[in-house]
């Protein structure tokens, strides 16, 4: 029988089938290589940002999960995404401690046991339903590629809106490979590496193949993605930008008085002042006014001078309230108009800006929920400001994660990117980086300069290839000023939205069916195997 080009041999004997591969390891060597390469893939995302370690470490996990049982593979698999997530989050408990950060992690530890369940499917069936090299070597690390994007993809939107922090594509922000973001997507780029981390895999074990024909395969595809040109952004014009850090005390335990997070901003804004400069835009972090200015006089005087001796509109992030519902808002600013736009939070962050399900989850915890005294309803305006004829699409800190927000942005015609957000709660930990460098991937994949201002950093204008235009120091109060490019290309990303996302979901789930189906029912009788578990399979 012939599929996808590929003989397919349903009634091949197991050991013929697997004999071209080495033995798969021993449960406790496997779950020690998922704690080394779980805890490897942090590595590739900032501050450290070594990349190929990324790539390496999910091979290491990918391979340890070859030939588990599926009480195996979901053990290997907690082990490595424990090891993963856990020292990729550690910046959690900067402030909020062990708890917060434990359930976090446990909680992607759970997803990622499903997605170890399917990842050992594909590794058990597919090369038996398609058992030639082609099977083992090429078809087999596509969809073991494929299966574990489908867990990033699942885990980036459920639940509560998912929690798409540290997907693969991530650790790309500063490496050779961020320019696929504009090709393919976030999934897509995430796919490719998984790619290439799986077919590492396969080299190692492979036994039937000489040893440089199977080092090709890796480097071959390596050599592809590396060689593949970036896609051209066409520039339709620009503006001048002033980004404000105020170095703000602004945490959520900061101990600070009324209006002094507004006062930090105002003062580091009035070294712009007499300096002739030619602005069309100012912009402040997210929380930069901790007095609304729709209903403090005394703020929105303080922002009708800045936007008065400065000649431009002010993007300023502030909490308002609409009845009972408060929303983690940014203003467009304009002296003697007062707010002329607003954006609301479309995106607020789950058991930290509202508690999901507060009658069941508050009973828990109380001491730790008490934390989020209130809950930000979600906005639902649009997510774009108008300057001046300019469209600048507006992603309040978390917001940056979300795929289908930064889609709209550019869906309702933004050519610049601003992302105002509040990093203080951290510290020095390496959160404020790593959100930068999702930032900076969304540039990449919607061909837009984008301006991250944040109350202590980091800050930086990235231009539409991912380059940094201007960047300040952390926990330091300054400017940057900048004529930054306008763009209304329509990146590949763009237009496909989640299309490949959704592609590869169903590649993972159809293919290792359908093996699964081929390796366990004979070509005439219809019969199923009875198949036994081997020590290694454990």
């Amino acid at each position: 029988m012939s599929l996808l080009g590929l003989t397919v041999v349903t009634t091949t004997p197991r050991s013929a089938s697997d004999a071209a591969w080495a033995p798969p390891l021993p449960l406790g060597a496997a779950a020690a290589v998922a704690l080394v390469g779980g805890w490897m893939q942090h590595l590739g995302y900032p501050d450290l940002a070594w990349w190929p370690l990324t790539i390496v470490g999910c091979a290491a996990v990918l391979l340890a999960l070859r030939g588990r049982s599926i009480p195996g593979a979901m053990l290997v698999g907690a082990i490595g995404a424990f090891a993963y997530y856990g020292a990729l989050i550690e910046w959690l408990t900067v402030y909020l401690g062990l708890v917060p950060w434990l359930a976090l992690t446990m909680a992607q530890v759970a997803l990622c046991v499903v997605g170890a369940v399917l990842i050992t499917l594909a590794w058990r069936w597919v090369p038996r339903a398609w058992p030639g090299t082609a099977g083992r070597l090429l078809l087999t690390p596509v969809i073991v590629a494929a299966a574990f994007t489908a867990r990033e993809a699942l885990a980036s939107v459920w639940p509560f809106g998912g929690f798409a922090w540290g997907r693969l594509a991530h650790s790309q922000a500063e490496g050779p490979l961020v320019e696929w973001a504009a090709w393919v997507g976030f999934s897509g780029l995430s796919f490719l590496l998984a790619w290439l981390a799986a077919t590492l895999a396969v080299v190692v074990i492979e036994r039937r193949v000489p040893v440089l024909p199977r080092i090709a395969l890796p480097v071959g595809l390596a050599a592809a993605l590396l060689a593949w040109p970036a896609f051209p952004i066409t520039t339709s014009g620009t503006i001048t930008v002033a980004a404000v850090q105020g170095n703000s005390n602004s945490g959520l335990f900061a101990d600070y008085e009324r209006g002094e997070i507004l006062h930090d901003h105002y003062d580091a804004t009035t070294t712009l002042f007499d300096r002739g400069l030619e602005l069309d835009v100012v912009v402040w972090p997210e929380n930069a006014s901790d007095l609304n200015p729709l209903t403090s006089e005394y703020a929105a005087s303080v922002l009708d001078l800045v936007s008065d001796r400065l000649d431009a509109p002010l993007v300023v992030g502030t909490i308002t309230e609409e009845g009972e519902k408060s929303f983690n808002s940014v203003l467009l600013w304009q002296a003697g108009e007062g707010a002329v736009d607003q954006y609301d939070k479309v995106h607020p962050v789950p058991f930290a800006e509202y508690l999901p399900a507060r009658e069941f989850f508050y009973p828990l915890a109380p001491s730790l929920f008490d934390l989020v005294p209130r809950d930000y309803s979600f906005g639902e305006r649009d997510t774009v400001v108008d300057l001046d004829g300019v469209i600048a699409g507006i992603s309040i800190c978390y917001d940056i994660v979300d795929d289908d927000l930064l889609a709209r942005q550019i869906d309702e015609g933004a050519q610049v990117l601003l992302a105002p957000t509040n990093n203080a709660d951290f510290g020095v930990s390496d959160q404020s980086v790593q959100q930068l460098a999702i930032a900076r991937l969304r540039a990449v994949e919607s061909g837009r300069t984008l301006v991250n201002t944040s109350t202590v950093g980091a800050s930086a204008i990235v231009l539409p290839d991912g380059s940094t235009l201007d960047e300040l120091p952390l926990f330091t109060a300054d400017t940057m000023v900048q004529e930054v490019p306008l763009s209304d290309t329509i990146t590949p990303a763009h237009a496909l939205g989640r299309t490949a996302e959704w592609f590869i979901v169903l590649l993972a789930f159809s293919v290792v069916l359908l093996a699964g189906l081929l390796t366990s029912v004979g070509p005439r009788s219809g019969a199923h195997r009875v198949r036994t578990t081997t020590a290694g399979e454990r």
